[in-house]
């Protein structure tokens, strides 16, 4: 098993709107990405595992094959700069992607 932060060189989350946010995951190697794509080890099922909300829930999971990354699309549980809000930038949700365990391509 192992970790994003053991393959990947970007791993982080990004407002897209004030009610929107993005997880952006960057490979090293094309050989990860390309495992990743073909084996659908990142899906709206896992994510919404991750993240405690339903698969219906995730808005867009895309593959960009240029930059070898994947960008995941996910609504705010509240707005940016709401009260109550304690992630105005959407810069912290990356956390649950770090954590979890995934199988190597060779395994």
């Amino acid at each position: 098993m192992a970790r994003l932060e053991d393959i990947a060189m970007v791993v982080r989350s990004k407002n897209t709107s004030p009610f929107t946010y993005a997880l952006d995951i960057m490979f090293r190697e094309e050989r990860d990405y390309k495992h990743f794509k073909s084996r659908g080890l990142i899906d709206r099922a896992l994510i919404a595992d991750l993240y405690g909300i339903t698969p219906e829930q995730v808005l867009d999971i895309i593959f960009f094959d240029p930059a070898l990354a994947i960008k995941i699309c996910l609504p705010r549980g509240i707005s940016s700069g709401a009260p109550g809000d304690r992630d105005v930038y959407g810069a912290q949700q990356h956390a649950p992607l770090l954590l979890w365990d995934f199988p190597r391509a060779s395994e």
